[in-house]
């Protein structure tokens, strides 16, 4: 499908909106009457520009307050209307956004509401002008799509249709099902959006808090899907008011917005019939099964002997360094960590690589996506694992059979680790990610590698609240947790820092393994007397067992599927390690301990510095 996005969406000046947009890829544009009210640019000067960029103008908007008022007020509405349709010819636009009337309707009468909307569209005719008709959420008397629809099938006039807004339908949990009944050809505009679940007033969750499809919490797939299935194919755009979009580079917004698009209409594409007329419709992705295995992380660091020392402690054995470059392999039974040493900047999850059946239609679909690759060059003798740059950074490589052999450039063999096998699996990884780029970095993994998210969650920690997104495979081969914080921030000596990501490992022994490595010089995160102490009277844990954990830096949580034991490392740098065990069916991550933990680093930090 073709697709837009409404000039709202972005920060900066129309002029820039334009030359954002045509940039990422848009092919067309909603131009909010704001933006070009306030722009120095003539209409015709704004045509010319949109010509250049190949943009197509694909929708004016808004037009607000016509329909469900008194004659004498119509009549003066006719008039503004009129005067819009004037400057559309001047921008060469011919389709208008009429939302239902929020501010001044006094008149519920569908049989006058139909009628005016019937007249606004002969005065539309004369003009070779459409008007969408559109039911917002907070309408006074008009604020339901079906309702919106009954109106147009009265008034009856080829130049009125309706604009189908998935916020709008979605915040109000109406069932998009009946969207199927609606001809396509009536549907003349639809603009896409997604929330968080915030349970506040639909008017401010609006104008503040909608976010791209997929990032949010509305079932955007299925609005997409009933929307192809009734036969729409006009542009598919995107109308997003967010505090946070507004401030950040009109670039990268749009190219997140695009590429949520390309998202949700291959997400539909897999609702759809495989023979169906309506799939082929929407554009389509390269398709890969879902990605069950992560080969290896790269961490970068500015303290690699300290990493090193770290790993050690934890039962890594160190493999060798490369061959041609500084960088080392440590591994532990089937968990490879690539250690890459540099001058500054702290210590932090560089990049990941998973393993995939063919890394040609991993990196297709990753470009699909909007992500630029990774130029590493190699030599002749050397492996090259083709990869990408994630929204935020984070760098994607993909593994497959002919790629497989890396590790052999650290000296690697086929012997294997020192550690019996399968005794620490790759349980999860944990990832900050700055706000700007939260939503869009989520997304992107979840569809690049086809993971599922799990419910948000928002923990509290000494310095606000963290916002986070869990992932996971299907298989749970993969756990992925993004956590939205500042990219960065400072210490309470006011040096800026970088917000700690963190690995953890899963074992079978975590008491014995943490035992063994506090032996061996692991210093592991203090947790405070008074969590051992809930511990007690909330799972009835007996004062031996709390004060060996507490002693271990231990701790636990329980639910009807299982248990789960868990430990921190202090950090170094920017990155920490978890270690994990898993008792029965336990699924979760400790929900409860987040807080603490967030408690007892920000403490433990301010005594470190004072030392």
């Amino acid at each position: 499908m073709k697709t837009s996005i409404a000039t709202v969406c972005l920060s900066g000046t129309l002029e820039e909106k334009m030359r954002a947009c045509a940039r990422a890829g848009f092919d067309g544009i909603e131009i909010f009457e704001p933006d070009l009210i306030v722009s120095p640019s003539s209409p015709a000067e704004i045509k010319a520009l949109a010509d250049r960029l190949d943009l197509t103008l694909d929708l004016y908007q808004p037009f607000r307050d016509l329909e469900g008022v008194p004659e004498e007020l119509f009549t003066s509405n006719l008039a503004r209307l009129e005067a819009k349709f004037q400057l559309m010819q001047e921008l060469g636009m011919d389709l208008i956004l009429v939302p239902s009337n929020a501010g001044t309707a006094t008149i519920a009468d569908d049989t006058i509401i139909a009628d005016q909307l019937r007249r606004a569209a002969e005065l539309a005719q004369q003009y070779n002008v459409r008007i969408a008709y559109e039911a917002l959420a907070w309408g006074r008397f008009v604020n339901t799509y079906w309702h919106s629809w009954q109106l147009v099938t009265e008034a009856n006039h080829p130049n009125l249709g309706i604009c189908l807004d998935s916020f709008h339908i979605l915040s109000r949990r109406d069932d998009p099902s009946r969207i199927t009944e609606i001809p396509g050809e009536k549907i003349f505009f639809v603009q896409l959006a997604d929330a968080p679940d915030l349970g506040m007033d639909v008017l401010p969750w609006s104008r503040h808090h909608r976010v791209f499809p997929g990032e949010g919490s509305f079932d955007t797939v299925a609005f997409m899907t009933r929307l192809t299935e009734a036969g729409y194919a006009g542009p598919l755009s995107l109308e997003i008011f967010n505090d946070v979009f507004r401030e950040t580079d009109p670039g990268i917004t749009a190219a997140d917005g695009l590429r949520s698009l390309r998202w949700v209409q291959q997400s539909a594409r897999g609702q759809l019939p495989e023979n169906s007329a309506q799939r082929d419709t929407l554009t389509a992705m390269p398709k890969i099964d879902p990605v069950e295995t992560i080969d290896h992380l790269e961490v970068s660091t500015d303290s690699p002997d300290e990493l090193g020392a770290l790993l050690g402690t934890l039962g890594f054995r160190f493999v060798g360094q490369h061959r041609r470059k500084s960088a080392q392999l440590f591994e532990a039974a089937n968990v490879k960590i690539v250690v890459s040493p540099m001058a500054s900047g702290g210590t932090y999850i560089a990049s990941v690589a998973v393993q995939v059946s063919d890394s040609r239609d991993a990196v297709s679909r990753a470009e699909a996506l909007g992500a630029p690759r990774i130029s590493r060059p190699v030599t002749a003798d050397e492996v090259r694992i083709p990869g990408v740059y994630g929204p935020g950074g984070m760098q994607f490589f993909f593994v497959d059979e002919r790629s497989s052999g890396w590790p052999t450039e650290f000296g690697a063999t086929v012997a294997a680790s020192s550690a019996p096998a399968h005794t620490v699996v790759l349980d999860h990884i944990n990832v900050p990610e700055a706000r700007d780029h939260f939503g869009a970095s989520v997304l992107f993994t979840l569809a690049t590698l086809r993971l599922e998210p799990l419910d948000a969650q928002s923990v509290a920690s000494p310095r606000g609240l963290v916002h986070s997104q869990a992932l996971e495979s299907p298989s749970g081969g993969i756990r992925w947790i993004f956590n939205q914080v500042p990219k960065m921030y400072t210490n309470r000596a006011g040096e800026p820092v970088r917000y700690p990501g963190h690995i953890a490992l899963a074992v079978n022994d975590l008491e014995e393994r943490a035992q063994a490595a506090i032996e061996t010089g692991l210093t592991v995160l203090p947790i405070p007397s008074n969590y051992y102490a809930d511990l007690q009277a909330r799972f009835g844990i007996d004062e031996a067992t709390a004060t060996r954990w507490q002693d271990l830096g231990i701790l636990y949580d329980r639910n009807d599927d299982g248990e789960f034991l868990h430990l921190y490392t202090e950090t170094l740098g920017g990155l920490f390690i978890e270690l994990v065990q898993r008792r029965g069916a336990y699924q979760d991550y400790g929900p409860g301990n987040a807080a603490v933990r967030l408690a007892a680093q920000e403490l433990h930090e301010q005594q470190h510095r004072l030392l």
